[in-house]
């Protein structure tokens, strides 16, 4: 894997070590985060954040551990860091840090006091909500350690206040249960019971959402730190309270172990596709209901158009085909009126994407392509016929193939956003794409020949699909090149001076990145057009991908900040999405371009925001800083994707 590890000029810095962010999965969609200097800028920033029936129900328990070192002068330094509402920053921990590493996707934090130097080490079972926090003496001493527990049990998308109850605290061997839902243990427990009043999140402020909340001091864990090798560890857990785990410092060798085991058996070609391959083995989670993928960390859940999206990287191309076999299936399941359901991180289910469907068809065509499993191909075989036809009958939002020209158009109610660009303020679509998407038609063509093949495979009769794919593909091939030298967005999309279904219509030709499927899907209804390509790279390229919209496009926004509706209002209207990447590199290599200067700033970009993973978006401005989820699926899947391809 590439080195991760920075000094103290970035760890005792707050606008650098503050803004680089680890993690550490459990393997349900529960984990552990923060940050290089220590500070928790986000409200989802805790050591043991737990998942509930699915990924999206997530719950913070441990919030943190603060250590305190009393050294053989007598004097006590504390190595802890938060921040104030009051603006302050107190203890500043960080300051005495001279090293962060990543080792094996173990996060390890160096602090020096003179010549006592106390290493920390983080990592979860995987399998189980389980954390363990193993502080070891490296050099000096002897000296106590003092680790003051930080508790709280909320929704992990909240806060909570001291004008509430009280956490419920019971003893328990070692060290207490905290409201009936997680254990902490560990050496020494002295029980406190006090609220800090006052935490602030710093990226909470600056996302416009509420930045304070109140924490429980539950009490402290002790112990001696005599000579070099000695460890002081506390395990926090929220499954079996009565099932101890292992020894702490058991499981961060074993979380080691394992991470290796991930790395090798994906059998990556270098460093990077090493370290893409452990970040994509964060987002595949088994839940209850078998093998899901969590969408991106710390906030989303489980979707479907990005789980489907994401199939190839994260399963097929890190050698987990068993998985995404079960994965395909359990999917399969959930196809209704022809549709694939989207779980929203709400929890409901719901029937409310164009492509994720699609996308589906796409992951099964690969799936049996790649791994030659032709009997999931056989077995599914009937639930994708029923999604074609639901989609010749038409479905649910107006969804349907127009019969005069074999294209799929859809668009409900005027406050609906099917596409992948489905942002809202207020409820109402920032942009709109009703009609034909051309993303959308392209997964209609791709998906029809894919299915054909997969027909003909199980030795069926495929005329009639090979037929609609004609008719679709040659209707693509018309309809959506524009006059000015590029694909349209939307064609058949109403007309702005007439209501939804109003009789006119219009080719929207705005220079937007969802063109580049048109040529780079297996069965892409378009042959590669250079000319073409390097004006939509020339309008949109930028070293962490794509842009949604180009600068010069009306409606364009340059920064992704600001409160809710003005990141919502520029989340598609110029933003920047990494996983974009993997179609224009498709559609390079198709082209017989050249695309290995396409991927340097995303692989610089590992150790740039979420650590060894690649972010959700970035700011369509330069320095291009990222935004969004720092963990995300779907730019992890695609850039390790288009990696192990070239």
């Amino acid at each position: 894997m590439i080195d991760i590890r920075f000094g103290p000029q970035v760890c005792g810095e707050l606008n650098t070590g503050a803004t680089r962010e680890w993690l550490v999965p459990d393997g349900r969609g529960g984990y552990a985060m923060g940050t290089v200097s220590g500070l928790r800028t986000r409200r989802y920033h805790g050591l043991l954040v737990v998942a509930g029936e699915t990924p999206a129900t997530r719950r913070m328990g441990l919030v943190g551990l603060d250590p305190a070192v009393t050294l053989p002068s007598g004097a006590r330094v504390r190595l802890g860091a938060h921040e104030w509402s009051s603006g302050a920053v107190d203890p500043r921990g960080f300051e005495l840090l001279e090293q962060f590493a990543l080792v094996d996707g173990v996060p390890r934090w160096r602090w020096r006091i003179g010549d006592v130097v106390i290493e920390r080490e983080i990592a979860m079972a995987h399998g189980r909500s389980c954390v363990a926090v193993v502080h070891r003496l490296v050099s000096g001493g002897p000296v106590r350690l003092d680790l003051a527990a930080a508790c709280t049990w909320r929704d992990a998308h909240g806060e909570r206040r001291a004008d509430g109850p009280t956490p419920r605290m019971e003893p328990a061997a070692g060290g207490a249960v905290v409201e009936g839902a997680y254990r902490l243990a560990g050496p020494d427990w002295t029980p406190e019971g006090q609220w800090w009043l006052g935490v602030r999140h710093r990226e909470e402020a600056a996302r416009g959402l509420n930045p304070d909340e109140d924490l429980w001091y539950a009490g402290r864990f002790a112990g001696a730190l005599e000579r070099p090798g000695d460890t002081v560890s506390v395990l926090a857990w929220a499954d079996d309270l009565a099932d101890e785990p292992p020894a702490a410092t058991a499981l961060v060798e074993a979380a080691r172990r394992r991470n290796r085991d991930v790395v090798a058996a994906a059998k990556p070609a270098d460093p990077v596709e090493a370290t893409l391959a452990l970040a994509a083995d964060a987002f595949v989670v088994r839940t209850a209901a078998g093998p899901d993928v969590v969408a991106g960390y710390p906030w989303f859940g489980a979707w479907s158009r990005d789980t489907m999206t994401s199939y190839e990287g994260l399963l097929l191309r890190t050698n987990r085909a068993d998985e995404g076999r079960e994965l395909l299936r359990a999917y399969a399941a959930t196809l209704s009126e022809g549709m694939l359901s989207n779980t929203a991180d709400t929890g409901r289910v719901e029937y409310n994407t164009v492509d994720a469907t699609l996308w589906f068809l796409h992951a099964v065509s690969r799936h049996v392509t790649v791994t030659g499993d032709t009997d999931l191909g056989d077995e599914l075989l009937p639930a994708l016929h029923a999604v074609i036809e639901a989609h010749l009958a038409g479905t649910r939002y107006g969804i349907a193939v127009d019969p005069a020209d074999g294209l799929l158009t859809q668009g409900g109610p005027p406050d609906t956003a099917l596409t992948w660009m489905d942002a809202r303020v207020y409820g109402v679509p920032v942009t709109p794409r009703t009609g034909k998407p051309v993303e959308v038609n392209a997964l209609w063509v791709n998906g029809l020949a894919g299915l054909a093949e997969l027909t003909e495979l199980t030795g069926r009769d495929a005329t009639a699909l090979w037929g609609l794919h004609t008719k679709a593909s040659t209707a693509f091939r018309k309809r959506f090149p524009a006059p000015v030298g590029w694909l349209h967005d939307v064609v058949d999309a109403p007309a702005p001076a007439y209501p939804l279904g109003g009789a006119p219509h219009h080719d929207d030709d705005l220079l937007r990145p969802n063109q580049l499927l048109a040529w780079s899907l297996p069965y892409a209804p378009l042959e590669p057009d250079e000319a073409t390509l390097r004006r939509i790279t020339a309008g949109l390229f930028t070293p962490l991908g794509p842009r949604s919209l180009s600068p010069d496009s009306p409606g364009f926004v340059g920064r992704h900040r600001g409160g809710p509706a003005e990141r919502d209002g520029a989340y598609h209207q110029g933003t920047v999405w990494p996983w974009l990447i993997g179609p224009l590199v498709d559609a390079y290599r198709r082209a017989g371009l050249p695309t290995d200067d396409l991927l340097v700033g995303l692989e610089g970009h590992l150790a740039e925001y979420g650590l060894g993973s690649v972010s959700e978006t970035a700011e369509a401005l330069a320095p291009h800083a990222a935004t969004g989820c720092p963990f995300q699926a779907w730019s992890v899947a695609e850039l390790l994707r288009v990696r192990r391809a070239g």
